[in-house]
């Protein structure tokens, strides 16, 4: 049977950590600031936006949230965009994903300044990451890390497959595996023999948004798998990851649950990130 590993344990750790170094800024007459840039019309990033707002506002953090919609502009949006990137207040900025489809999202993100960019996922932030310059990594792939590190899961010289290759997940923990020493293979859905390449994996990071699609017999036995993947099924309550988790806990030596995994570090490497540029801002 697998270890499991907690991020919803972990991230109240961090938090309390978070919670921390906002006192020590707010000392400084600072207090960090995370606004947000989210589709209204959107039910499930509304919702996850208002668990960041929970989580930042429980650390002594503040922020705005600009909703748009299908009448927002290209312009309009990078009007916000603009304005708060010129605000030295705003010290992070979320640009939830996915805006409305009639707007550029990588406009967006090339609008959006590097320092402020608390998600990482701007093309700025991705080759900075590439470069192995310092600046803000993606939260989604940071949280796994601090996962990693929390559990003294060492991938140094380990065979590690992604499979997914989106900007803001599958590509990044790859190259932040690669930072690490791993020997690292990025894999998607359309890979052959992608069962067999899962089986040689020492670390796997599901990340390709299908549901239950790696099963327990595609692990290596004793595998650290990690799983970020959400998905809605029909007619069952609540989401399930890309791993059939029942069949792959009997085989991994630790595996990341769905709820109660990744998703509570991805929100709290946000803030984090967010706090960070805070403290720079002091510094």
């Amino acid at each position: 049977m697998a270890t499991i590993l907690d991020g919803l344990a972990l991230s109240k750790i961090v938090r309390a950590e978070l919670a921390e170094r906002v006192a020590a800024l707010k000392a400084k007459g600072i207090t960090p600031r995370l606004d947000v840039v989210v589709a209204a019309q959107d039910p499930a990033s509304v919702a996850y936006v208002n668990m960041k707002k929970k989580w930042a506002a429980a650390a002594g953090m503040i922020g705005e949230q600009f909703e748009i919609d299908d009448n927002t502009t290209q312009q309009e949006l990078i009007d916000i965009i603009g304005q708060l990137n010129a605000n030295p207040e705003v010290h992070g900025v979320l640009l939830q994903h996915p805006l409305p489809k009639h707007l550029d999202e990588n406009a967006a993100l090339l609008a959006l300044g590097a320092e402020k960019d608390a998600d990482g996922i701007t093309p700025a932030s991705l080759g900075r990451l590439t470069a192995g310059l310092d600046g803000f990594r993606c939260a989604t792939p940071l949280g796994i890390t601090k996962i990693l590190d929390h559990y003294n899961i060492d991938v140094t010289g380990k065979r590690a497959l992604v499979i997914g290759r989106s900007h803001i997940l599958g590509k990044p923990m790859a190259l932040m595996l690669l930072e690490r020493n791993a020997t690292v293979t990025i894999a998607h859905s359309k890979t052959l023999d992608l069962a067999d390449r899962c089986r040689e994996a020492d670390i796997l990071v599901a990340a390709v948004g299908r549901a239950e699609m790696v099963k327990g017999d595609w692990i290596k036995p004793g595998a650290t798998v990690i799983d970020a993947g959400y998905n809605k099924v029909e007619g069952r309550k609540g989401d399930v990851g890309d791993v059939h988790f029942e069949s792959a806990v009997e085989v991994a030596g630790a595996i990341t649950p769905v709820p109660g995994g990744v998703g509570p570090m991805t929100v709290a490497s946000l803030l984090s990130n967010a706090v960070t540029a805070a403290e720079k801002s002091v510094s």
